[in-house]
């Protein structure tokens, strides 16, 4: 199975100077944990909601003057639309990562690959080994 075939298509994204505050409503209108950021067509970061509460509020830095840019995780890890589910699967486990945004044979972004996609589409034993390898950091 390819990850075109288990991913979430037609994937929204931020600008980098987009307010936290408006990142942070758009996430939660959309029920998302994680937010791409794009600029010039191009991926450039993913803001989370850990990187909101961590980067924003347990800084002490003024919130409501904070972009995207200012708290997103740079270095975007993704897969390709044409890769094999599997293969998509080791890169989450070994970066540890529960969402990979997906990028099509021009580079642009086209869906987002979450953990919950990838469940549903196979076996339940390999699912569970990757949740069990993402979630291990946080015991």
């Amino acid at each position: 199975m390819k990850v075109k075939d288990a991913m979430h298509a037609g994937v929204e994204w931020v600008d980098p100077g987009m307010p936290i505050a408006q990142v942070a409503r758009r996430m939660n209108e959309l029920d998302i944990g994680a937010m791409p950021v794009g600029k010039d067509d191009r991926l450039i970061g993913m803001v989370t909601d850990r990187d909101i509460a961590c980067r924003a509020f347990a800084n002490g830095r003024d919130v409501f003057s904070l972009t995207a840019r200012d708290v997103m995780s740079e270095g975007v890890i993704y897969c390709s639309a044409d890769e094999d589910l599997n293969d998509a699967l080791r890169i989450m486990e070994s970066k540890r990562v529960r969402r990979l945004p997906v990028i099509n044979n021009q580079k642009r972004m086209v869906g987002m690959l979450s953990l919950g996609d990838i469940s549903h589409a196979v076996s339940h034993e390999l699912s569970g080994e990757v949740v069990e390898a993402v979630s291990a950091h946080h015991h």
